[in-house]
């Protein structure tokens, strides 16, 4: 009879260890090593920890590594871009339309390589063309095709600071000047690192800078996107990729990301970059006054 009282005891005390550990919902996410990457992260780990997920964050990852640590599943859920989705990791052609992009990469990545993407945003992480907003404004300039007139008509008066990579590829400037009908004289076209453009443009070192749509530095210098009114740029747009085994483990994330769907978008992002990079505070500090703020979490 003890023999059989010890034996009930064990199963019951095996189970309840079972219910406690099983019951846990862990996950890894990932990130690449820039601001924006790290806002991401936290403001996932933040949401998902607020549903009880036991949350483990690895960061400073370039996109190489951290593809392959998703598809090695050594990372569960990372946030990164459609256009980096097509064009780097499948090597297919680029696409400007967002949701056509987020459908096509989808599509692919889960049958090829049991990677899910959701959650698609307006986190466009894109190329973009800068100028100064008061020298912008002095010449009524607001869009690509503004710019194409100005040069057109005035062919020595602009210069543009950009990077090797923007200089020499086909979706870069070769293509934009091609798309909108214009070209910058060779004098006038100013290669340098992609950091320093920036710093070029301020410093009125040069009229135009090439950069990415939510970078902080963008209002912090006080610059303005030209608008890409023939829509050239690829679709660099940000969405939840996680592995197949983590989407169907976890179905609920997708709806616990839901609400950033809409709230993110770049203005809100390069905000968030700002308060980081320019005014210094930390990527917890403003992942959570963006959540309380927006009415996810408490105080």
């Amino acid at each position: 009879m003890k023999k059989i009282s010890l034996f009930i005891m064990t199963i019951i005390f095996t189970l309840v260890l079972s219910a406690c550990g099983g019951g846990d919902k862990q996950i890894t996410i990932g990130s690449k090593s820039f601001t924006e990457q790290y806002l991401f992260a936290k403001i996932s780990t933040i949401l998902l920890e607020e549903e009880g997920f036991d949350v483990e964050e690895t960061t400073d990852l370039g996109s190489t590594a951290l593809r392959q640590a998703l598809e090695n599943q050594q990372v569960d859920l990372t946030w990164d871009y459609v256009g980096t989705g097509l064009v780097t990791y499948l090597d297919e052609d680029p696409m400007t339309d967002p949701q056509e992009a987020y459908e096509t990469l989808n599509e692919i990545d889960q049958s090829e390589n049991d990677i899910v993407w959701t959650n698609l945003n307006d986190v466009d992480n894109t190329y973009t063309l800068m100028m100064r907003e008061d020298h912008a404004n002095e010449l009524g300039i607001t869009s690509i095709s503004d710019l194409a007139d100005h040069v057109n008509e005035n062919p020595d008066d602009l210069s543009i600071a950009t990077n090797a990579e923007f200089y020499n590829r086909p979706d870069g400037l070769p293509g934009v000047e091609e798309a909108y009908g214009f070209e910058f004289p060779d004098a006038n076209v100013n290669e340098m690192e992609t950091g320093l453009t920036y710093n070029a443009l301020r410093d009125e070192e040069v009229d135009v800078a090439v950069g990415f749509a939510t970078d902080g530095r963008i209002d912090a210098f006080g610059f303005v996107n030209l608008e890409d009114d023939q829509t050239f740029f690829p679709s660099y747009n940000a969405a939840a990729a996680m592995t197949t085994e983590t989407y169907e483990e976890y179905p609920e994330i997708e709806e616990i990301f839901a609400p950033l769907d809409d709230l993110l978008t770049s203005e809100t992002m390069r905000a968030m970059n700002y308060e980081v990079d320019i005014e210094e505070r930390s990527v917890d500090e403003v992942a959570r006054e963006f959540l309380v703020e927006n009415d996810l979490i408490e105080e």
